[in-house]
């Protein structure tokens, strides 16, 4: 048989070579490790960023939470054009429009320019990630094909975030921070070539697009977030704080208004029904607003006041990472014989402790004392956490609903990562501004001329003073965590009510989460 007529014998949507499982879920894992990777690489380089495009401190914030509210707003978007444009179309799509999104964040010259490539960023990896997900299902048969498929998978997920502190770090160091932007070209235009060869087109299933539900609730929660960082900067009175803040409960009211009417809607509002599954997205709600606050000012603090290097800031993070598969480990061995309510309680109490611990960071705090103990104790309790919430989320949910009970839990994540950011960044202005007006007048009579030179041009306090500023803004910032870590604990001990037995069929068949 020739080679024109193997083609033509072809479905259409077949991958042109067929056969290679193994370089197949080699493309899915790399889109997935690209989509993580860039939650984290980034934050490494932050501090460079902030002074090569000159954004103030709370403005540095939208690096971070114009792609994760971008990502987690259409999450469940991107997974729904998946099923009705088909997979592996949808999936080609997000891989081109997050690869040439980074390719402008790396070329930006204003901050404007990195913001609006970090939005199409998230736009890029919200239609991609999800899709890479599913088509794993429709690529490797079920049974152990798919299972050790699934299994890296959830490797890539689960260490993509280690992988992105330590290259963050190195080309930060060794080349320029724009280059944790272009590292993603290459990957992505490799992806792009391999995909047609390798993956075949998933069938189309007829249903609708809630653009109306996904627009409302991306832009709502936008206007909450900008309201919380407005505030950071110029108050609680300000008029466009004001403002963004009943922008925000117009959008929202309206998304709820929208999802009980629409036939199809990106958010099922009866998946809030069950007790347990909206204790699962208030806890992971509030754990993720932590985290990432935490991560985003211990980046600036080891990078700013202990003067690491970049790459030194990414090593200092791995411990972390270990201590949080260690406990993810941990809580999937024994939730069968535990059940889901002693991990969320003990996980919960130890970040609480872990970030409690952090508020008492002074600019002497040491690397072991004020940055890896706590750390410690917050990553092991995020581990515990991690996997019992992903399968209590999909506990007593219809087979054809567990994509979208464990999808609405991802982007739950994502936005409550966006929104406690913006929240730690309001505490952190605030607690910010009150020190500098006291150190001011120590370093008017204690600074050199050069540092009053370099006062007048940044408007920034220089040295020990301005490391008190930033350190007592950061302990400040983890009251606010705390208590967010707090309200995971008191939901975990007044909602959860899940039995052992609704998890036996589900604790060892559970999706891995996308980031």
């Amino acid at each position: 048989m020739t080679t024109s007529q193997l083609i033509k014998d072809q479905k259409p949507g077949a991958a042109r070579r067929q056969g290679h499982p193994g370089i197949a879920l080699t493309v899915i894992a790399a889109c997935q490790l690209m989509v993580v990777l860039d939650a984290t690489i980034v934050n490494i380089a932050l501090p460079h960023i902030q002074d090569a495009l000159k954004f103030s401190t709370t403005d540095l914030t939208w690096v971070v939470s114009s792609y994760t509210l971008t990502f987690g707003g259409l999450l469940l978007l991107g997974g729904r054009a998946g099923d009705i444009l088909g997979r592996r179309r949808v999936f080609m799509t997000g891989i081109l429009l997050f690869t040439l999104a980074s390719l402008l964040g790396g070329l930006a010259q204003e901050p404007w320019q990195l913001l609006a490539a970090r939005v199409l960023q998230g736009m890029g990896g919200a239609i991609a990630s999800p899709t890479s997900l599913a088509l794993i299902t429709t690529t490797f048969p079920e049974g152990p094909e798919r299972n050790r498929a699934f299994g890296v998978f959830a490797a890539v997920s689960a260490g993509g975030g280690a992988i992105g502190l330590l290259a963050g770090g190195m080309l930060t160091e060794w080349l320029d921070w724009r280059w944790v932007l272009f590292v993603n070209v290459p990957i992505g235009i490799a992806i792009a070539v391999l995909a047609p060869l390798y993956i075949s087109e998933s069938e189309r299933h007829t249903g609708r697009f809630d653009i109306a539900g996904a627009v409302t609730s991306t832009a709502g929660m936008a206007s909450l977030v900008y309201g919380f960082i407005r505030a950071a900067d110029e108050g609680w009175r300000d008029s466009l704080t004001i403002g963004s803040f009943g922008a925000a409960v117009v959008l929202l009211l309206a998304f709820a208004f929208i999802e009980s009417r629409a036939k199809e809607p990106i958010t099922p509002l009866r998946m809030f029904a069950d007790r347990n599954r909206s204790g699962t997205y208030v806890i992971m709600l509030s754990l993720a607003a932590a985290m990432f606050g935490m991560f985003f000012y211990i980046v600036l603090f080891v990078q700013n006041v202990l003067e690491y290097s970049p790459i030194e800031a990414g090593l200092a993070f791995l411990p972390v990472t270990v201590v949080i598969a260690l406990g993810a480990g941990l809580s999937q061995r024994f939730l069968p014989v535990l059940g889901p309510k002693p991990f969320m309680l003990v996980g919960s109490a130890l970040v609480a402790i872990g970030l409690a611990w952090q508020t008492l960071l002074t600019s002497d705090s040491s690397y072991v004392g004020g940055v890896l103990g706590p750390m410690l104790l917050f990553g092991f309790g995020m581990g515990l956490n991690f996997v019992t919430l992903t399968i209590t989320a999909v506990s007593g949910v219809a087979q054809h609903e567990a994509g979208a009970a464990s999808g609405l839990l991802n982007a739950t994540q994502q936005v409550g990562g966006s929104l406690g950011l913006s929240i730690l960044t309001t505490v952190f202005g605030s607690a910010s501004r009150d020190e500098a007006e006291k150190q001011l007048p120590k370093f008017m009579a204690e600074g050199s001329a050069e540092q009053k030179a370099e006062f007048t041009q940044t408007h920034q306090l220089p040295g020990r003073w301005g490391h008190e500023v930033l350190t007592q803004g950061i302990s400040m910032g983890f009251v606010a965590a705390a208590a967010m870590a707090v309200l995971a604990l008191a939901t975990a001990w007044l909602v959860i009510r899940v039995r052992k037995s609704d998890l036996e069929a589900l604790s060892g068949t559970a999706g891995p989460m996308a980031g």
